[in-house]
């Protein structure tokens, strides 16, 4: 039975140059003495654009390391209460917007009230879209990061302007692209494909290529603005791509991928964003048969081929083009640790790992020697 799950999101607003009279009406979509969750890099987008419309605004806490360490969901949730906070506005990529939910989970425990958030995303992974975050957990002989779905902490607003990710650094910015897509191929796993998920996510796979696929190379994107190699429109079309990936994240169950990038980010510290550029290709090669013709809402097979195949080199070759690392060495990860990283994935993750089909323990072993 294929059945359609949505979040009580209530608003999603997008165009050029909207941040000032978005920050300006806040109150209108329920966001009341906000606390804004944010991190030093982006000051000076925020002083700009958001803090001058934020009348009755109650402080910033910056305090937020990636990865979401449980710690800083503490400290986050006394800034809020010292606070009396009775929202948050999150500038910030995926991590910065999970830590706001995290922080409204707990408020909720604490208080029995989540606290409403206002996302304005600076990345292109798309987590201002669902119910979904991660938190490090930190007292452990290991460090782990622990998924959560909490409907109440979907962001009721979210904010879309190109301005919000012209200074995101190149590396994050583009290897977050890779994320979203990831969120649309492993979105197929336990939908069909007539879902609204597959046709979203197929439409947002091609607006990233559309793009992406023409990106100059080695240079910011600001220079790459102001040389006329890209446009806003381009900025806002990656925008667009990343809801389209995400449109339906309570309706999706990822797979593989996913799992192991949230053991190399959560305990090994890789950075989140990069873990798609190196999981996602092989994943999709080593789980082709488990997904089946599912893929085939992303194109057509070539050269002979199959469409997972086919989909897998595209990214891939994405993934060269842009210069993003594509291997686990490229980060100095020891090879040492992949035993390690196999035993985590088969203890916590055992579905996804079986996703691999017969012999998982074995292909899981040879998938993360391949990653290496």
């Amino acid at each position: 039975m294929d059945q359609l799950k949505c979040l009580p999101q209530d608003h999603v607003v997008w165009g050029h140059d909207i941040l000032k009279p978005v920050a300006a009406s806040l109150r209108d979509y329920g966001i009341r003495r906000p606390i804004t969750f944010s991190v030093p890099f982006l000051d000076a987008l925020r002083q700009e654009y958001l803090d001058p419309g934020i009348a009755d605004g109650v402080g910033v806490f910056s305090d937020l390391p990636a990865h979401v360490p449980d710690f800083a969901v503490h400290a986050g949730l006394q800034a809020c209460l010292t606070a009396r906070a009775e929202s948050i506005v999150a500038l910030g990529g995926g991590s910065v917007l999970d830590a706001a939910k995290a922080v409204s989970a707990a408020h909720h425990r604490e208080t029995g009230r989540y606290l409403p958030i206002a996302a304005f995303p600076t990345t292109l992974s798309g987590s201002e879209f669902s119910h979904y975050f991660g938190v490090t957990e930190t007292d452990g002989a290991r460090k782990f990061k622990r998924s959560y779905a909490v409907r109440d902490t979907v962001p009721t607003l979210v904010a879309i302007d190109p301005r919000l990710i012209v200074d995101t650094p190149r590396a994050l910015l583009l290897s977050s692209a890779i994320k979203g897509i990831d969120h649309a191929v492993e979105g197929m796993r336990r939908v069909g494909v007539e879902h609204p998920h597959a046709m979203l996510a197929a439409r947002g796979v091609e607006r990233f290529f559309a793009v992406l696929e023409r990106w100059p190379k080695q240079i910011e994107t600001r220079e790459a603005l102001e040389r006329g190699l890209v446009s806003m429109e381009d900025l806002l079309q990656l925008q667009l791509g990343a809801w389209q990936c995400y449109f339906y994240p309570a309706s999706v169950i990822y797979g593989l991928s996913h799992r192991i990038g949230h053991i190399l980010g959560g305990t090994f510290g890789l950075p989140h964003s990069m873990t798609s550029c190196i999981t996602l290709a092989p994943a999709i090669r080593a789980c082709a048969a488990t997904y089946g013709s599912k893929f085939d809402v992303f194109g057509a097979a070539s050269d002979g081929g199959t469409v997972a195949e086919a989909l897998a080199n595209r990214i891939a070759g994405l993934v060269d083009q842009l210069e993003l690392p594509n291997r686990l060495r490229a980060f100095d990860f020891s090879r040492d640790a992949l035993p390690e990283v196999a035993t985590m994935l088969a203890e916590h993750y055992p579905s996804e790992v079986n996703d691999l089909g017969d012999n998982a323990t074995q292909k899981l072993a040879a998938l993360l020697e391949d990653l290496w």
